[in-house]
């Protein structure tokens, strides 16, 4: 899952990237207004975190534009005004949630896992195909009722084709959800990640459908 993260404070961005990268999320990071809506404008994602204050243009008038496209993304305010009137105005601009710096990480990730599943129309907190669980709040993988051990990776393609049941997944589909920018991927990583997933999954979870990707489900 593709997740921009727009933060002008460096030390804030380096840690919220690297929290949501070891929970299996790609993260592309800009740090300035118009950077993030070239990148809205340019790439797909599956929510933006949004600073409300940041140089060349501020949050405020980044949403009043996202929305002004038509562009319902998910979009998770960072800010450090904490005035009801301020909460109010954000929201009204439209975005989805409102966390007050300081904060702590795993409040972040809790709000947006909240804020994917609602957008999604899902209030499953598990996903679930044959014997195989997935919890995202809880981060765990089971098959069969046995927990399974994952790479970051591994948990986020996992995640990617579970979610998008009998629903075929190319290799350039799984390659935006599972990179960021400035991450290396190799010409067979996808084929890596899923020779490895067979191997602790079972062969028979995840389909090879020839010419066009792969699936986790019936087509």
């Amino acid at each position: 899952m593709r997740l921009l993260l727009a933060e002008d404070d460096l030390m804030l961005g380096e840690g919220i990237q690297a929290a949501l990268k070891m929970s299996g999320y790609a993260v592309d990071w800009v740090r300035d207004g118009k950077q993030a809506l070239l990148a809205l404008g340019t790439e797909e994602y599956a929510a933006c975190i949004l600073d409300w204050s940041m140089p060349k243009l501020d949050g405020g008038e980044v949403l009043r534009q996202l929305r002004q496209r038509g562009n319902n993304l998910p979009v998770l305010v960072l800010t450090a005004r904490d005035s009801r009137e301020d909460k109010v105005m954000g929201l009204d601009a439209g975005a989805d949630d409102y966390l007050t710096k300081p904060f702590d990480l795993s409040e972040l990730q809790a709000r947006l896992r909240a804020l994917l599943r609602r957008t999604s129309g899902s209030g499953v907190r598990v996903l679930s195909y044959r014997g195989l669980s997935l919890d995202p709040a809880a981060r765990r993988v089971t098959l069969n009722g046995q927990p399974v051990t994952l790479s970051s990776k591994e948990y986020a393609l996992v995640h990617d084709l579970i979610s998008h049941p009998s629903h075929i997944r190319s290799r350039a589909d799984l390659e935006q959800s599972l990179y960021g920018w400035g991450e290396e991927v190799e010409s067979n990583a996808v084929e890596v990640h899923i020779h490895h997933l067979r191997k602790k999954l079972g062969a028979d979870l995840i389909k090879t459908v020839r010419g066009m990707g792969y699936v986790m489900g019936d087509v």
